[in-house]
């Protein structure tokens, strides 16, 4: 019964989406850092959901990160985006890594998801 409500509760916010005149698709195509302050040497590629395909999904997801020293991303937060997409664009962000600096900086990461 839980799932039914989250599928539910999922298409209802595609339907919002759509009204709203977003466009959805189903894959990952590029990751972009507008104006970038750090160069990055990893940019994780994020996964579809099961959802998302069944729901045609497409769109831009932004998430903030806040980058160590070291170049690895010490945490992540969903800016913008369809929230079915969000998640798997967090995970990705979480797996990035960027070269070291002097100190901890934030970034705002850009994964654009269209059709195959």
């Amino acid at each position: 019964m839980n799932q039914v409500k989250r599928i539910i509760v999922v298409c209802l916010l595609a339907v919002i989406a759509f009204a709203m005149g977003e466009r959805v698709s189903l894959r990952a195509q590029i990751a972009e850092l507008p104006e970038s302050k750090r160069k990055v040497r990893v940019l994780a590629r994020p996964q579809y959901p099961e959802l998302a395909k069944k729901l045609n999904l497409s769109g831009v997801v932004k998430i903030e990160v806040a980058i160590g020293t070291d170049g690895k991303v010490k945490r992540a937060h969903i800016v913008g985006g369809h929230p079915v997409l969000a998640a798997e664009a967090e995970r990705a962000a979480m797996q990035s890594e960027f070269e070291p600096g002097p100190k901890e900086t934030s970034e705002v990461i850009e994964f654009k998801f269209s059709p195959q």
